[in-house]
């Protein structure tokens, strides 16, 4: 089961909301609206989508690592990888 599955319907309303963000971008883009006003939107959904990210990286964290660290071994150390490797490509983006 996945980690973030208890709070599934609250992940799915956001990324709703977020869809709903980049729809109103295409609508920006139809409708030859100012660049910078399109620029604050998109400014908006990246920040949405970065909030989202870290929600479900906190999940990750708080379910699926500690797990792997309390059963200990190979597990757990390639959870804590995984999840370095995950706050990297965050940290980047």
């Amino acid at each position: 089961m996945a980690s973030y599955s208890p709070h599934k319907d609250d992940f799915l309303k956001r990324l709703r909301r977020i869809e709903g963000q980049i729809r109103g971008l295409q609508r920006m883009v139809e409708q030859d609206t100012y660049c910078i006003d399109v620029l604050t939107q998109v400014s908006a959904a990246s920040r949405a989508l970065q909030s989202f990210a870290l929600q479900l990286l906190d999940e990750h964290i708080e379910c699926c690592v500690r797990d792997a660290i309390a059963e200990g071994g190979q597990e757990a150390n390639a959870k804590i990888r995984e999840a370095n490797q995950a706050i990297a490509r965050l940290v980047r983006s």
